[in-house]
């Protein structure tokens, strides 16, 4: 006959909450990396010796933690899953009657004590540090790169750039705009006006990279190792190529400071192919840079390009296809000069007289009287990863470059980040910086299993 499920009067129960989380659970298995006996230290100083005992800052980095790793965007809806899920619950340490904090709490913290304390990059580097003790950090190979996430920002409300003004009752997200002028990943990335500002997140960039519509957006950007893809930095910038670029140097600059790690290369896009960013990193780093060179000398009209003449570095000339030279004086001047244009360029002539009787000048100067070549200051550097280009060792990078690739496609598909929630640079770091520490927890969790300790 047909079965009638009856509740059980028993007066007590015996339930233990380990026992209802399953052992290949991730946030089990992440449980066993994440230290957080810092965090209470470091941010003592932000709170009052006196007065009621605030939530345990402790619990409220265990609560991000699941929502990054999970998924689950709305901090409102996070506190509805740790009140309702078992796993949740055991792995914030809150057992089965503790009490879940409301989720305004978190905007309270946010906005002050964390944000004062840098507390959000405390605990991602402690993660990297946990990383580098498992053994899955090489630091002989790093990878570079950006993407844009949208921001919280809508295009109804916003100005034109010229017409932008500061208001003087600015909100939170202007007033950290404000404060990031000078800084090389926003304000002094680039002096070019946006077409558009958000009155509402004005460090948001106008950008229409992804060849569709355009939107407002800032760039994650990621330096990895290219041994198992652990995420060693992460920055956020402004939207375009100069800020993604001065994000990528003061990354590498923190990585050395922090963990006492250069690498040996560093591979990336032609983004980052500038020859001034290539200088950086061959002359004043000491790095290889496996990265396409940004170059704009090859012609596309039929005519001779650059890369037809030969550049003597001793004698400082170039020599073309008929054996002419082509020099940055043709005569002595009783002051010395240094050449170097306000471009930061080496302008070598060819003499007219040579122009004038060679057969290839129809292919080689057909608009003007003599060929001229011009040469950045920092084309050695170029040349150094022309060099590097033609190796079996470039050619790995380029193959692990893609390791970057597929943290970006698992941030916005796996983890749900593909918007912003949080306004201006502050909130843009924050959230960065919990989906980088959620995706090392996870990359240990894969790396590291349950059964390698047992």
């Amino acid at each position: 006959m047909m079965g009638m499920q009856v509740e059980a009067a028993q007066l007590f129960y015996e339930f233990r909450l380990d026992d209802h989380v399953p052992a290949d659970h991730l946030l089990r298995r992440i449980d066993r990396f994440l230290d957080l006996e810092s965090v209470r230290s470091e941010l003592k100083p932000f709170y009052s010796s006196i007065g009621r005992p605030s939530i345990d800052p402790e619990l409220m980095m265990r609560m991000l933690i699941v929502g990054y790793c999970m998924g689950i965007r709305s901090e409102r809806r996070l506190c509805e899953e740790v009140h309702l899920n078992l796993a949740y619950r055991w792995f914030c340490r809150l057992g089965l009657d503790g009490k879940v904090p409301d989720h305004s709490t978190f905007s309270r913290n946010r906005h002050g004590r964390f944000r004062q304390s840098d507390i959000l990059r405390h605990l991602f580097e402690t993660v990297v540090e946990r990383c580098l003790r498992e053994g899955l950090v090489g630091g002989e190979g790093f990878a570079v790169d950006a993407s844009l996430i949208a921001a919280d920002a809508n295009k109804q409300r916003s100005v034109p750039g010229e017409e932008w003004q500061v208001d003087a009752d600015a909100g939170r997200a202007v007033r950290e705009y404000l404060a990031t002028l000078d800084d090389a990943a926003f304000g002094a990335a680039s002096e070019v006006t946006p077409k558009f500002i958000s009155q509402s997140d004005p460090a948001a960039q106008w950008t229409g990279a992804h060849k569709g519509h355009a939107f407002f957006a800032y760039a994650t950007n990621y330096l990895i190792d290219t041994d198992n893809a652990v995420i060693l930095d992460v920055e956020a910038s402004r939207a375009i190529r100069q800020a993604e670029v001065g994000a990528s140097r003061t990354m590498l600059d923190r990585t050395t400071e922090r963990f006492g790690l250069t690498p040996q290369s560093l591979v990336a896009d032609s983004a980052y192919g500038s020859a001034e960013n290539l200088a950086w990193l061959v002359k004043q780093r000491g790095i290889a840079p496996h990265i396409p060179v940004f170059d704009k000398s090859n012609r596309t009209d039929g005519t001779l390009s650059r890369s037809d003449f030969v550049f003597d570095a001793e004698q400082d000339r170039y020599t073309c296809p008929e054996g002419k030279q082509l020099v940055q004086f043709h005569r002595t001047y009783a002051t010395p000069r240094s050449g170097i244009t306000k471009e930061g360029t080496r302008i070598y002539r060819a003499s007219k007289r040579d122009c004038d009787g060679c057969a290839l000048k129809p292919r080689c100067c057909p608009n003007t009287p003599a060929r001229k070549i011009p040469r950045d200051i920092d084309e050695d550097a170029r040349d150094v990863a022309r060099a590097l280009a033609d190796t079996p060792a470039y050619e790995r990078s380029r193959h692990r470059r893609k390791k970057v690739e597929m943290l970006f496609a698992h941030l916005k598909r796996i983890l749900r980040l593909g918007r912003l929630r949080l306004r201006g640079p502050c909130g843009a770091r924050d959230e960065f910086l919990l989906a980088a520490t959620a995706q090392n927890l996870r990359k240990l969790a894969k790396l590291r299993p349950m059964s390698a300790l047992a």
